[in-house]
């Protein structure tokens, strides 16, 4: 297998706590043809300490980007970016040592392939387990991913790989324009969709996307997640992303925001017919407030506000 010059991207914002880890894990990488990028997105802790520990690797470029937003911080990295593929992985994240390998040959195999993703397992707080009120389905939210034990094509935008654990060819991203800012989560606010928007937009003029179970990512999960509230808001979030993702494919119309209101009593209903089921419960009614965010978001762009001016 030839070796393309691969660049590894941690953009961090205020997880020193974490960052060091994945600064490790790609320290280790049995790749040899890889540069490291770390994006200290306006980060006010001690993020900078940490890579400071680091700095004296020969592959490692550290860069402070001050436009807060993951999505900003993500394209400044590519934008110094000298590889072929850019490979994203999560401030909170640790890749296995073939993590860039597994990467490497999927898109030698498949060289349609724009963007290619792996296989994520969670890493769960000390002294911590799982809550009884949190499904598989949930999970998912913590960034689990695992779409079975063979590479296969994406054909399914709602399958897209995690951005946490995230390969794209930089001639692919550069055409599109890079990371759309308005999706992509900013400081505090869950707004996503940014990886599902560019597979849309790869599987559109014929690119392939990949999932590749041997490049392989461990994901903390925060305590901080593991509160009913964090899901409900990432619900909400997620709902408010895809209504404005339809806004950007002019797709949105009050029709579907209609059939968006049937799922969220459908869900309600779910809700009490789970009532037993702690987890079944949650996860209904979470799905629900997923569906009132996005209808919520639709009425405001669809429908005029009080005093506006309404053309002829």
């Amino acid at each position: 297998m030839t070796q393309p010059l691969i660049s590894a991207i941690i953009c961090t914002h205020n997880r020193a706590c974490y960052l060091g880890a994945a600064i490790a894990s790609l320290l280790e990488q049995t790749y040899a043809a890889y540069e490291i990028i770390v994006v200290d997105n306006a980060s006010t802790d001690d993020t900078r300490a940490v890579v400071e520990t680091y700095l004296s690797h020969p592959t490692l470029t550290y860069v402070y980007e001050s436009t807060l937003g993951l999505s900003a911080a993500r394209n400044r990295g590519a934008a110094i970016a000298k590889g072929t593929i850019l490979a994203y992985l999560d401030d909170d994240a640790e890749a296995s040592p073939h993590w860039l390998v597994a990467l490497a040959a999927a898109f030698e195999q498949h060289p349609k392939a724009a963007i290619a993703g792996g296989y994520v397992s969670l890493i769960w707080p000390q002294d911590m387990t799982p809550p009884r009120w949190l499904s598989s389905t949930l999970s998912e939210s913590l960034g689990a991913y695992d779409l079975g034990t063979t590479t296969r094509l994406i054909t399914n935008p709602g399958q897209t790989p995690r951005g946490l654990n995230y390969g794209v060819k930089k001639s692919f991203l550069e055409a599109v324009g890079g990371f759309d800012p308005q999706l992509g989560r900013v400081g505090k606010n869950l707004l996503s969709n940014e990886e599902l928007h560019l597979t849309q937009l790869a599987l559109a003029v014929g690119h392939e996307v990949l999932f590749v179970p041997q490049a392989q990512v461990a994901h903390n999960v925060a305590p901080e997640r593991l509160r009913q509230g964090w899901f409900l808001r990432r619900s909400w979030w997620q709902g408010i992303s895809e209504c404005y993702r339809e806004q950007l494919s002019h797709t949105l119309t009050l029709e579907r925001v209609r059939v968006r209101s049937l799922c969220l009593l459908r869900g309600l209903v779910k809700t009490l017919r789970y009532w037993s089921d702690p987890a079944l419960r949650f996860e209904n009614l979470v799905y629900a407030y997923g569906q009132l965010g996005y209808v919520v978001g639709g009425l405001r762009h669809l429908l005029p506000r009080p005093g506006a001016k309404v053309c002829p």
